[in-house]
């Protein structure tokens, strides 16, 4: 039996009922697979037509030839632009943000990129906080520009007022398109207020051109942070890191409004840029234990960053759970976070050696990139995911050679904390 579903989602006995209740089950028929209880892999290029009359009328709503009658729905017709494994994790996902709709990407960078090509033109300006995942920085920075579509860049802890001021002073405010932050920063774990960004956008916006706010959320993903309920159009997120959770696939997310996703996902169908059916039904395991993996790998943080912050070899700490000497990112975190998440960076005394010595002898935790996995990772900032910043915008960003940076898994956190303390020894 399915469940009854309003505008507000399913509900049961009358009440609404809850993302982690649905994630086992919702937008799946056993019926449509011999009545099998999960979602079977749909591992197939193209679909059947019953007459070349539900051919035609598929193609018309896919190209947006037509619009969709009252109570017609888009059929399946290639795996390029839906696939059932595709479409029930899209349903599950949006779940999560209170979306309209949801894309997945065959990679974090696929979603941004694809997202970014559907929704900005030539002349156009996007306006970004800095630090971000140096993938997505390289992208705005390097390739953006090839099709004619400029950047501004602002310190992920600047104020409101001085992010303003910034676009104020660029002569290009007028041509301003996208708002893109990432929040929390990586990997500094600095917050951007995106109501404060939404204000910015609805200044900037006619009744021609609406500037749209794009959120990447991977650092608390979609159970510590909404930031559609905070006014964002977009949220992003690398799928690869806490909804995939296992350090075992590569994937990307999108989730928003019905007309912006509607664009997003045309762009997606000529980009090819679609997530394959393994992975849609690999994600849609791990959404199963998204909220307890993320709870368990929060609470093991919390004892992590405590160690870390009193240990005399650590200069730095970042962490959204010690923000009590920084009111303005504490006021931002009380607003639109609900945990602290699980990443942690520091900076320990020296620079580049004193990282590495760490690094090197470290024995549980990984030396890897990557995020939000079962297993504590460490990584290196400077010299791996942002080494393709140049060094004097690293400096302005905050990511040191001494800084050091550890996504912590589901072990047990006094283990975690055996491993650090063995290293730090060595340094």
């Amino acid at each position: 039996m399915q469940l009854e579903e309003d505008h507000l989602g399913p509900h049961l006995n009358g009440k609404h009922v809850r993302p982690e209740s649905l994630m086992m089950s919702y937008g799946y028929n056993p019926e449509w697979s011999e009545m099998a209880v999960k979602a079977p892999i749909y591992q197939t290029s193209t679909f059947v037509f019953k007459n070349a009359e539900e051919g035609k009328a598929f193609f018309e709503l896919a190209y947006g030839l037509r619009e969709k009658d009252a109570e017609e729905q888009l059929g399946l017709i290639y795996s390029r632009l839906n696939n059932p494994d595709l479409e029930i994790l899209e349903n599950r996902l949006r779940l999560w943000d209170g979306a309209e709709d949801a894309a997945v990407f065959a990679s974090g960078m696929a979603a941004i990129s694809t997202t970014l090509l559907a929704l900005l033109k030539p002349g156009d300006v996007i306006l970004h906080s800095e630090p971000i995942y140096g993938g997505s920085d390289y992208y705005i920075k390097n390739i953006l520009p090839k099709f004619g579509i400029r950047s501004i860049g602002f310190q992920a802890s600047a104020t409101s007022e001085e992010v303003s001021e910034l676009l104020d002073k660029s002569g290009v405010a007028n041509k301003l398109a996208m708002i893109y932050v990432e929040t929390p920063a990586n990997p500094t774990n600095h917050l951007v207020d995106i109501e404060a960004c939404v204000t910015l956008a609805k200044k900037h916006s006619t009744d021609d051109k609406k500037v749209v706010v794009a959120v990447d959320n991977t650092f608390l993903g979609p159970i510590f942070s909404h930031p559609l309920k905070h006014g964002a159009d977009l949220v992003l997120y690398s799928a690869t890191k806490y909804i995939g959770g296992h350090s075992d696939l590569i994937a990307g997310a999108c989730v928003g409004s019905a007309p912006l996703m509607k664009a997003v996902k045309g762009m997606r169908t000529f980009t090819g840029s679609m997530a394959s059916p393994w992975t849609g039904w690999m994600l849609m395991r791990s959404l199963e234990t998204l909220k307890i993996r993320m709870e368990a790998q929060a609470r093991g943080a919390e004892t992590v960053a405590a160690y870390l912050k009193q240990h005399p070899k650590v200069e730095k700490i970042y962490y959204l759970g010690d923000l009590q000497d920084h009111p303005q990112q504490q006021a931002i975190y009380e607003k639109q976070c609900t945990a602290a998440g699980s990443m942690i960076s520091f900076d320990l005394n020296g620079g580049e050696k004193e990282a590495f010595k760490f690094l090197n002898s470290l024995r549980l935790i990984k030396l890897a990139v990557s995020l939000g996995g079962t297993e504590s990772l460490a990584e290196h900032p400077a010299s791996m995911t942002h080494s393709d910043i140049c060094l004097a915008d690293r400096s302005k960003m905050g990511i040191g050679e001494g800084m050091v940076r550890i996504s912590v898994g589901v072990e047990h956190p006094e283990d975690i904390i055996s491993d650090i303390e063995q290293a730090l020894a060595k340094v």
